[in-house]
C-alpha cells in the first residue's frame, strides 16, 4: 500500500474535494492520482471503470 504522506493526490469522499498528501483516512479517499487535476476526475474515472468492468461481466455471462 502506498503511502498516503508521500505527496500524491487524492480524492476525499467525506468532503467531496481534492487533496494533497496526508489528509483523510484512506478509506475515504479514492487515489492515489498522480496529480491535481486528474485527482479531481476522480469520481468520472471510477464511474468509467465501473461500466467497463460491467461491460466485462455482461461479455463473460455471454
Amino acid at each position: 500500500m502506498l503511502d498516503a504522506q508521500n505527496g500524491d493526490w487524492w480524492f476525499c469522499l467525506r468532503h467531496n474535494e481534492v487533496e494533497h498528501g496526508k489528509g483523510c483516512p484512506n478509506s475515504r479517499r479514492l487515489g492515489p492520482y498522480p496529480d491535481q487535476a486528474t485527482a479531481a476526475q476522480a469520481l468520472d474515472i471510477a464511474a468509467e471503470r465501473n461500466e467497463a468492468w460491467d461491460e466485462e461481466d455482461e461479455k463473460e455471462e455471454r
